[in-house]
Protein backbone atom coordinates (compact mmCIF):
# COMPACT_ATOMS: atom_id res chain seq x y z
CA UNK A 1 0.00 0.00 0.00
CA UNK A 2 1.14 3.39 -0.74
CA UNK A 3 1.34 6.12 1.55
CA UNK A 4 -1.06 8.11 -0.24
CA UNK A 5 -3.63 4.90 0.07
CA UNK A 6 -2.29 4.91 3.68
CA UNK A 7 -3.36 8.39 4.59
CA UNK A 8 -6.77 8.56 3.12
CA UNK A 9 -7.62 4.98 5.14
CA UNK A 10 -6.04 6.76 8.48
CA UNK A 11 -8.39 10.04 7.42
CA UNK A 12 -11.44 7.58 7.40
CA UNK A 13 -11.33 6.46 10.84
CA UNK A 14 -12.84 9.51 12.01
CA UNK A 15 -15.93 8.83 9.97
CA UNK A 16 -17.36 8.63 6.08
CA UNK A 17 -16.11 11.43 4.01
CA UNK A 18 -16.00 12.63 0.39
CA UNK A 19 -12.81 13.10 -1.63
CA UNK A 20 -13.21 17.00 -1.07
CA UNK A 21 -13.83 16.34 2.37
CA UNK A 22 -10.56 13.92 2.51
CA UNK A 23 -8.44 16.43 0.22
CA UNK A 24 -9.38 19.39 3.36
CA UNK A 25 -8.80 16.93 6.04
CA UNK A 26 -5.18 15.77 4.88
CA UNK A 27 -4.17 19.56 4.39
CA UNK A 28 -5.24 20.26 7.77
CA UNK A 29 -4.50 17.71 9.42
CA UNK A 30 -0.80 17.02 8.42
CA UNK A 31 -0.45 19.53 5.05
CA UNK A 32 3.24 20.49 6.70
CA UNK A 33 5.02 16.88 6.08
CA UNK A 34 3.18 15.35 3.78
CA UNK A 35 0.81 16.71 0.43
CA UNK A 36 -2.36 14.95 -0.99
CA UNK A 37 -3.40 16.34 -4.20
CA UNK A 38 -7.20 16.32 -5.24
CA UNK A 39 -5.77 14.22 -8.20
CA UNK A 40 -3.92 11.40 -5.65
CA UNK A 41 -7.03 11.20 -4.06
CA UNK A 42 -9.48 10.62 -6.45
CA UNK A 43 -7.02 7.89 -7.89
CA UNK A 44 -7.09 6.40 -4.76
CA UNK A 45 -10.66 5.69 -3.94
CA UNK A 46 -11.66 3.66 -6.51
CA UNK A 47 -8.55 1.58 -6.40
CA UNK A 48 -9.59 1.12 -1.99
CA UNK A 49 -12.85 0.11 -3.18
CA UNK A 50 -11.95 -2.14 -5.28
CA UNK A 51 -9.86 -3.54 -2.84
CA UNK A 52 -12.83 -3.97 -0.53
CA UNK A 53 -11.18 -1.11 2.21
CA UNK A 54 -13.62 0.88 1.36
CA UNK A 55 -17.38 1.49 0.22
CA UNK A 56 -19.56 3.63 -0.84
CA UNK A 57 -21.22 5.68 1.35
CA UNK A 58 -24.25 8.32 0.84
CA UNK A 59 -24.17 10.58 -2.34
CA UNK A 60 -24.01 14.32 -1.40
CA UNK A 61 -24.77 17.15 -3.88
CA UNK A 62 -23.55 17.79 -6.94
CA UNK A 63 -22.54 13.99 -7.07
CA UNK A 64 -19.96 13.60 -4.70
CA UNK A 65 -19.58 10.41 -2.84
CA UNK A 66 -18.97 9.41 0.36
CA UNK A 67 -16.22 6.38 1.16
CA UNK A 68 -16.72 4.70 4.35
CA UNK A 69 -13.87 2.95 6.22
CA UNK A 70 -14.59 -0.92 6.13
CA UNK A 71 -13.41 -3.92 8.59
CA UNK A 72 -10.46 -4.75 5.58
CA UNK A 73 -9.41 -1.65 5.14
CA UNK A 74 -9.08 -0.99 9.53
CA UNK A 75 -7.07 -4.11 9.10
CA UNK A 76 -4.91 -3.23 6.02
CA UNK A 77 -4.41 0.40 7.46
CA UNK A 78 -2.66 -1.68 10.66
CA UNK A 79 -1.08 -3.64 8.46
CA UNK A 80 0.79 -0.50 6.58
CA UNK A 81 1.61 0.67 10.58
CA UNK A 82 2.94 -1.99 11.64
CA UNK A 83 5.41 -2.83 8.60
CA UNK A 84 8.64 -1.68 8.85
CA UNK A 85 8.89 2.12 7.50
CA UNK A 86 11.23 3.29 4.64
CA UNK A 87 13.16 6.13 4.35
CA UNK A 88 11.43 9.41 4.04
CA UNK A 89 11.82 10.81 0.77
CA UNK A 90 12.02 14.64 0.48
CA UNK A 91 10.03 16.03 -2.25
CA UNK A 92 10.35 19.79 -2.23
CA UNK A 93 9.19 21.60 -5.78
CA UNK A 94 11.04 24.84 -3.70
CA UNK A 95 14.59 22.74 -3.66
CA UNK A 96 14.17 21.94 -7.07
CA UNK A 97 13.91 25.33 -8.15
CA UNK A 98 16.68 26.19 -6.27
CA UNK A 99 18.71 23.98 -7.51
CA UNK A 100 18.51 24.95 -10.63
CA UNK A 101 18.13 29.09 -9.92
CA UNK A 102 20.78 29.92 -12.09
CA UNK A 103 18.51 29.23 -15.45
CA UNK A 104 16.55 32.20 -14.25
CA UNK A 105 16.80 35.57 -14.62
CA UNK A 106 17.53 37.72 -11.37
CA UNK A 107 14.39 39.41 -11.57
CA UNK A 108 12.63 35.82 -11.38
CA UNK A 109 15.15 34.41 -8.85
CA UNK A 110 14.49 37.09 -6.89
CA UNK A 111 10.62 36.59 -7.12
CA UNK A 112 11.02 32.94 -6.48
CA UNK A 113 12.76 33.71 -3.03
CA UNK A 114 10.43 36.36 -2.30
CA UNK A 115 7.36 33.95 -2.96
CA UNK A 116 8.81 31.12 -0.68
CA UNK A 117 9.59 33.54 2.03
CA UNK A 118 6.30 34.98 2.11
CA UNK A 119 4.65 31.33 2.33
CA UNK A 120 7.61 29.73 4.86
CA UNK A 121 6.78 33.15 7.08
CA UNK A 122 3.44 31.92 7.09
CA UNK A 123 3.59 28.32 7.31
CA UNK A 124 6.19 29.26 10.10
CA UNK A 125 3.62 31.27 11.92
CA UNK A 126 0.65 28.84 11.96
CA UNK A 127 2.86 26.26 13.13
CA UNK A 128 3.96 27.84 16.13
CA UNK A 129 0.23 28.73 16.90
CA UNK A 130 -0.15 25.05 16.38
CA UNK A 131 2.36 24.21 18.69
CA UNK A 132 0.86 26.42 21.32
CA UNK A 133 -3.01 25.05 20.70
CA UNK A 134 -1.80 21.31 20.52
CA UNK A 135 -3.15 19.32 23.91
CA UNK A 136 -1.96 16.18 22.14
CA UNK A 137 1.72 15.35 22.78
CA UNK A 138 1.55 13.65 19.13
CA UNK A 139 -0.01 16.93 17.86
CA UNK A 140 2.42 18.99 19.47
CA UNK A 141 5.54 17.25 18.38
CA UNK A 142 4.16 17.36 14.53
CA UNK A 143 3.29 21.00 15.29
CA UNK A 144 7.21 21.48 16.32
CA UNK A 145 7.97 19.16 13.36
CA UNK A 146 6.09 21.86 11.46
CA UNK A 147 8.10 24.91 13.00
CA UNK A 148 11.37 23.40 12.15
CA UNK A 149 10.55 22.53 8.37
CA UNK A 150 9.64 26.01 7.79
CA UNK A 151 12.54 27.81 9.80
CA UNK A 152 15.33 25.68 7.50
CA UNK A 153 12.85 26.38 4.49
CA UNK A 154 13.95 30.04 5.32
CA UNK A 155 17.50 29.55 6.26
CA UNK A 156 17.29 27.72 2.40
CA UNK A 157 15.56 31.13 0.98
CA UNK A 158 17.84 33.35 2.71
CA UNK A 159 21.30 31.76 1.96
CA UNK A 160 20.48 32.07 -1.99
CA UNK A 161 22.49 35.16 -3.45
CA UNK A 162 19.18 37.15 -5.39
CA UNK A 163 22.05 38.67 -7.57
Amino acid sequence: MNATAAALLGLLHDGPATGGQLVASAEARFGVFFSVTRSQVYRELPALADMGYLRLGKQGPRSSQQYVLTAAGKKAFKAWLTTEASFDHVRSPLILRVVHADKLTVKQRANLLETAREYYSEQLSEAKSAVKQAEDPKEKAVAEFGQAYARAALKLVDAIPEG
